[in-house]
């Protein structure tokens, strides 16, 4: 019996998105998770507002911002954030209102969709598994997957390189200067999303966009 030949994915024309504060509101989730660390140490806990501030370097400066100095084995405190993170990871984080259907339809525009965070890889993997969408995404690269973290551009190249797209074909899309600024290293162009975590810092995107319906008309008008 004939078989039908395997669906070659597209080549080339590929959005990198950033996941915390761009395609997920994680910050309950990851505010639950500090607060269970800084209890263990006895410190009061911190309110969401104060760990948005936190969030966008990964998870090794989360948790030296969380503790603030607090004398202790950096690596068991380390240890400790992961597991009451991926016990509570799942709680209240949810996909920005429209991301689901937004990138479906920048899909059926052609595009190829990667992401690309600063958290560690193998959470990144379960959050989009856990939210539906993580078979949208070509590459999904955290930390542990390549060299160097945002602001290098190292993750960023992998992604270009596994989706056989040169700088030219590839936007990076984000919520914090770390992107901005791994976008303008790689050559290529940036969005910035002005509904996340983070703020521009010194760095110029090419351009912003105020919610994820604005940043679809973008790019699949």
């Amino acid at each position: 019996m004939k078989t039908s030949a395997p669906v070659v994915p597209p080549r080339g024309r590929l959005l990198i998105f950033d996941l915390d504060g761009t395609l997920i509101d994680s910050v309950g989730d990851l505010t639950t998770a500090v607060n269970r660390l800084r209890g263990d140490f006895h410190l009061t806990p911190l309110p969401a507002s104060t760990v948005r501030r936190y969030v966008g370097d990964g998870v090794r400066k989360l948790v030296e911002r969380a503790l603030q100095g607090h004398p202790t084995d950096f690596g068991t405190a380390l240890a400790k954030y992961r597991g009451y993170y991926a016990h509570h990871m799942h709680d209240t984080t949810a996909l920005f209102p429209g991301v689901a259907e937004g990138l479906r339809r920048l899909r059926a525009a052609g595009w190829q969709l990667a992401v690309i965070s600063n958290k560690p890889a193998d959470f990144c993997r379960a959050l989009l598994a856990r939210l539906g969408v993580a078979d949208l995404f070509c590459c999904i690269l955290g930390d542990g997957d390549t060299t160097a973290l945002k602001p290098d551009p190292a993750p960023l190249c992998e992604a270009m390189r596994r989706a056989g797209a040169t700088p030219a074909e590839t936007w990076m899309i984000g919520d914090h200067h770390t992107d901005l600024e791994a976008a303008r290293r790689a050559g290529v162009r940036s969005v910035f999303v002005a509904y996340g975590l983070g703020e521009t810092g010194a760095e110029q995107p090419d351009r912003h966009c105020a919610n994820f319906a604005a940043l679809v008309a973008t790019f699949a008008a």
